[in-house]
């Protein structure tokens, strides 16, 4: 193992030089290269699948790499590797997961050309059963079903009390109920 000196860095114009210390190249990849079985077994424990792994592995290593004036303790680089496979593999999750989140949901299958013929069928049949109903049952009937009104607010529309109301709506409902069955 190549044990890591300090390097000079100069500072500005050359006046004044600092000492910075962190762990060489030589050390990270020999670090790397020795326990790159480990920290895959690692990001295995928290991902689901090998092409994942090894991606956040050697994303860890570019990423330490990168950082390495950081690592003061050159003894600390296998635990910053590690920290650092950890982190990617929470952020590949959280990724996933936000994904799943916001994939577009499935659309309803779509109804045949017979579904479709159908619904117009029915569309028809309740019209021409509604337009032989009576007019205030029709209207409440509509007013009531098809404006989402309460039954206070069709009494109010129409003009006429709540008792009404209830009593054009019950006969229409009946009515429209037998005109339906004679047509199918």
């Amino acid at each position: 193992m190549i044990a890591p000196w300090p390097v000079r860095v100069a500072a500005g114009d050359g006046a004044d030089e600092a000492m910075a210390v962190g762990t060489t190249v030589d050390h990270l990849t020999e670090t790397y290269r020795a326990h790159y079985r480990s920290l895959l077994g690692l990001a295995a424990l928290l991902l689901d699948d090998t092409a994942s792994c090894e991606d956040v592995v050697q994303e860890a290593f570019i990423r330490v790499h990168s950082a390495r004036s950081r690592v003061r303790d050159p003894e600390k680089t296998l635990a910053y590797l590690r920290q650092t496979v950890v982190n990617l593999s929470r952020s590949a999750l959280r990724r996933r997961i936000l994904g799943l989140k916001l994939l577009a949901k499935p659309m309803p299958d779509m109804a045949s050309a017979e579904e479709g013929a159908y619904e117009i069928l029915e569309r028809d049949q309740l019209k021409a059963a509604m337009r032989t109903l009576q007019r205030r049952q029709r209207e409440v009937l509509v007013l009531r079903y098809f404006v989402d009104m309460t039954e206070a607010q069709v009494a109010e529309t129409l003009g006429i009390s709540l008792g009404s109301v209830k009593a054009y709506g019950s006969r229409g409902l009946a009515a429209l109920r037998v005109a339906m069955e004679a047509t199918t």
